[in-house]
Parts: structure tokens; sequence; C-alpha cells
């Protein structure tokens, strides 16, 4: 399985990476990345940018280096109703927004809870992929919430750095994988890289990936045109409504 998007990655201005867009996108290229989206935290992160920063994102060009840059941001969910900490007004003018627990942002609640934020979440048109869901201090309903991004038609993303950084992770990371490949949600993959060495980083998603046998249909990050197609999709749809 060759991965030629990466949709989760970090700059300097998320507060606690070390490359500028410059670097990543330079290195997404040497890495034979084709397209990758810059996700930097929300505002409830400490050092994270405010809103005026996503705003502010057009100004970087569409592609740097023959990569595809996608605009997008990490929201963080503040709430156990599914809030996050960007305004809708300005979640739709992005590319690709994903929203996740951190506990910085919200202490971990119930299983119930945890469950209930995303369920919410996911129901926002806004809101395209619930990032690192298999943290283990935010425990969920995996069978639930994955029902829940088919009913939906959003992604659930399974996080590279997850397997390094978030201890006790594996089962989790798995168990959501494999509900994905039992209901047919498409998922997405992200190195959640916070300097450009790690742009384009799957190893352990990828030996996950085939150790379960996931169809390559429902990993969006080796096709661009798949990707390309989705955002065109979205900006229709966002139009419309």
């Amino acid at each position: 399985m060759k991965f030629v998007v990466d949709t989760h990655t970090h700059t300097v201005a998320s507060g606690h990476a070390y490359s500028t867009v410059q670097e990543m996108a330079r290195e997404a290229a040497v890495n034979g990345i084709e397209m990758f989206a810059v996700t930097d935290h929300g505002p409830a992160m400490k050092g994270a940018p405010y809103f005026y920063h996503f705003s502010n994102l057009r100004s970087i060009p569409e592609v740097l280096y023959g990569v595809r840059v996608l605009k997008g941001v990490e929201a963080n969910i503040v709430d156990y109703d599914g809030n996050v900490d960007m305004p809708d007004d300005y979640l739709r003018r992005l590319d690709f927004v994903m929203a996740s627990f951190h506990d910085i942002c919200i202490t971990p609640g119930s299983k119930e809870q945890h469950t209930n934020a995303y369920i919410n979440l996911l129901k926002n048109p806004y809101i395209d992929a619930i990032a690192h869901p298999g943290t283990p201090q935010f425990e969920v309903d995996i069978e639930e919430v994955v029902s829940a991004a088919r009913e939906y038609g959003k992604f659930i993303e399974i996080n590279n750095h997850s397997f390094m950084v978030r201890a006790g992770c594996e089962e989790n990371c798995r168990n959501f994988a494999i509900e994905c490949k039992k209901k047919g949600v498409k998922i997405v993959c992200g190195s959640d890289a916070h300097i450009s060495f790690e742009v384009g980083k799957f190893d352990r998603v990828e030996r996950l990936l085939d150790e379960i046998g996931m169809p390559e249909s429902l990993v969006m990050n080796i096709s661009v045109s798949n990707f390309n197609e989705f955002i065109e999709n979205k900006r229709k749809r966002i139009r419309k409504g």
C-alpha cells in the first residue's frame, strides 16, 4: 500500500512543533508525498494560534515544491456535547478539518461522555474526521462511533504518531481499524508530524492495515484524485448549505 497523502501535520504555529510550512513541503516531496494537510492545533491548545491564523492560511500557495498543500486544523474538543474551539465560520473555509481530545484541553470523563461527544462532533457538517480516536485516556464505544462516522459520511483517523506517544493505544487503534473495515467506513492516515522529517511516515499504520487486510478502497491516503474529489464535493456541499 503506497501512501501519497498525509492528512495530519503540525508546523511551528502549533507552538510545540519545529518546522515551517516550506520545510514540511520540501520534506514531503523528498518522502514521495504528493499532498499534505497543515493541521495546526486550534486555540484551546496552549501555544496554538488564534482564529485569524486559520483564516489567513489562504496566503500559502496551493502547491509548494510540487506538493499540494491543504489548509486545515486539528480542532480541540472542549466539552462533552462535541463542541470544538473553532467557530463554524472558520471551519467552513478550510480544506480539511479534524477534531480530537487532548487532556490539556478537557479533563477525561466517562466512556459514555466521550462517545456522546464524538457522535455529536460527527454531525457537524464542517468536521471531516476524528483524529487519533484510539487515545486510551478517552475510552469510547468504538462500534457506536464508527457507526456514526458511516451515518454522517466522515472519516476515522489511524494515527502513526500514536503508537509512539500514546501508550496503550495499540489495541484501540486496531479495533477502530477492524470496525471500519467491517462497516465499510473510510479511514485517513496521519503521520501527526511535528517536524519535517516525519512527514509521510506511516510505518506503524501500514503494518496494522496489512495485518488486518484493510481494503485499499477504504484508505483515502493512497490517492490524490480521491482526495481532490472529496474536497471538491465538500466545497459544493458547503456552498449549497
